[in-house]
């Protein structure tokens, strides 16, 4: 490997996915912290006790205004998640390394000791804290993407990975509880994780370069302590494609000498691609299963509490096995990527016959993953719908597993069916739009509460006729390079 050793390279790609696995994706273990801040009184006065059932006996108190106050939190936090990709990749790009990371830093320590040093009487400093925790993570993420570059063909494998372990992080918050019952204070928690950031603070300077790391990387390519100046500049104008690839890999031409659709025309505009049929379709598909995911994770305390009959053992029992499935995302996440590569190779062998455009090559082996993305939603929707508590076992792990493939699946669509000059812009744009839709999680969630009493039958039939409709994206996509090949076929 040419450049500087093997042994930084690796040192920086395992403390890489440590950051990632332990610090960026945290807000999605909303419930493990729910339980803890349920246990603290955070918002118990918005409880209102039930009329009294006998004598002066009063029955269990109403909470429906707490569970409220919660959703919100987290519809705020997941909504910062994504909004906020766009003007964190500006800044990486702007910026370069060491300035997002800085900043990273600066929000991710602001927001855990806010939350170390709460109460129940200063809980509305939550809704400060979560989207700094959440535009925090994201700002590490995206800055250790570009790591992948550093390690050539495994680059995919790499980006994939850390996609993963952000998804996984969510377990973190399940180690406070478990620390938390074993009486471990909640603020003894973050004040650790917020020690930590001399760690990041180290890794930013020792193990990172100050610019950006670029694809591919030149001989000789140095970066951290022992590099005079950054190797930066011949990776500028692919850093905001590196920073967001998220698992997809280049396509090479099936046959240079047959240039796709886009190549033959003129060059398209931004606006183009952005108000296409196939964007949109794309955006219905990211908003719908992400809709699912997040209004599961904000309400699982809820779902979980009245499956449960209020036994506060039973719930803490299943948001541990909850937390647990989440860890696993790590692992499930790589799948997407070499389920997409492998039909890559088997279809590029079939172009070389067919006369098949790289483009459709490309088209044609998202499809699967993305019809496979739905399948596993609707799996998951439909576990979820039924009121059988021992039933949610089975929906965390389609739930992880779904939610492992979504994300992948997004950005290598974007990074195949679109020019790569404007993925940067184009992934921020479903990312930003798709946040909007997913700020629906609110509303839904006190329709139930409210006029529906709690019985979310109705809500769940909708969601899942929704989630049906994803199946058109694939569908769609299919359609359009079996119209492509057709004239190659009867040719």
């Amino acid at each position: 490997m040419p450049g500087q050793g093997l042994p930084l390279r690796v040192a920086t790609l395992l403390t890489g996915l440590l950051e990632c696995l332990g610090f960026s994706g945290i807000l999605f273990g909303w419930a493990s912290l729910v339980f803890v801040f349920k246990t603290e009184h955070y918002f118990e006065e918005l409880c209102k006790p039930e009329a009294p059932l006998m004598g002066n006996v009063s029955g269990p108190a109403d909470c429906k205004a707490q569970d409220e106050r919660f959703s919100l939190i987290f519809t705020l936090g997941s909504f910062m998640n994504n909004f906020m990709t766009f003007p964190a990749g500006f800044i990486f790009d702007r910026f370069k390394t060491t300035v997002a990371r800085l900043l990273a830093i600066f929000l991710y320590t602001t927001a855990t000791l806010t939350i170390a040093f709460t109460s129940a009487d200063s809980a509305l400093l939550l809704f400060l804290a979560m989207p700094m925790l959440t535009v925090g993570g994201i700002l590490f993420l995206i800055t250790n993407l570009q790591v992948g570059n550093l390690f050539g063909k495994h680059r995919s494998t790499i980006i994939t990975l850390y996609n993963g372990a952000f998804d996984s992080s969510s377990a973190v918050f399940l180690v406070i509880k478990l620390l938390y019952e074993q009486g471990v204070s909640l603020r003894a928690s973050f004040i650790f994780i917020s020690v930590c950031s001399a760690w990041h603070v180290g890794r930013t300077f020792l193990l990172m370069p100050r610019g950006h790391i670029p694809y591919p990387l030149p001989p000789n390519y140095s970066y951290g302590l022992c590099s005079g100046k950054d190797t930066t500049a011949r990776g500028n104008s692919t850093a905001e494609s590196e920073k967001l690839e998220m698992g997809s890999k280049e396509v090479p031409p099936a046959k240079e000498e047959t240039p796709g659709p886009e190549q033959q025309q003129e060059p398209r505009s931004f606006w183009s691609y952005a108000l296409s049929q196939r964007f949109a379709w794309h955006l219905v598909w990211l908003s719908v299963i992400q809709l699912w995911h997040y209004l599961f994770i904000g309400t699982l305390n809820s779902l979980l509490t009245n499956l449960a009959g209020g036994d506060r053992a039973l719930v803490s029992t299943y948001t541990n096995a909850f937390a647990i499935t989440q860890f696993f995302g790590v692992l499930c996440a790589p799948w997407n990527g070499l389920l997409m590569d492998r039909l890559k190779q088997k279809y590029q062998k079939e172009a070389k016959s067919t006369g098949s455009s790289a483009m459709t090559v490309a088209l044609r082996s998202a499809v699967p993953s993305l019809a496979l993305t739905s399948l596993l939603c609707l799996g998951f929707a439909l576990c979820a719908s039924v009121p059988v508590l021992p039933l949610q076992y089975v929906t965390f792990i389609l739930q992880v597993i779904s939610r492992s493939f979504l994300y992948g699946g997004n950005a290598a669509f974007l990074t195949l069916a679109f020019p790569s000059e404007h993925f940067g812009k184009l992934f921020g744009l479903v990312m930003a739009l798709s946040a909007i839709v997913s700020l629906l999680q609110f509303p839904i969630f006190t329709f139930i509460k409210g006029p529906l009493q709690n019985d979310p039958l109705y809500v769940n039939v909708t969601l899942v006729l929704a989630t049906v409709l994803t199946f058109v994206h694939p569908f769609m996509v299919y359609w359009e390079c079996r119209r492509e090949r057709s004239p190659h076929a009867t040719a």
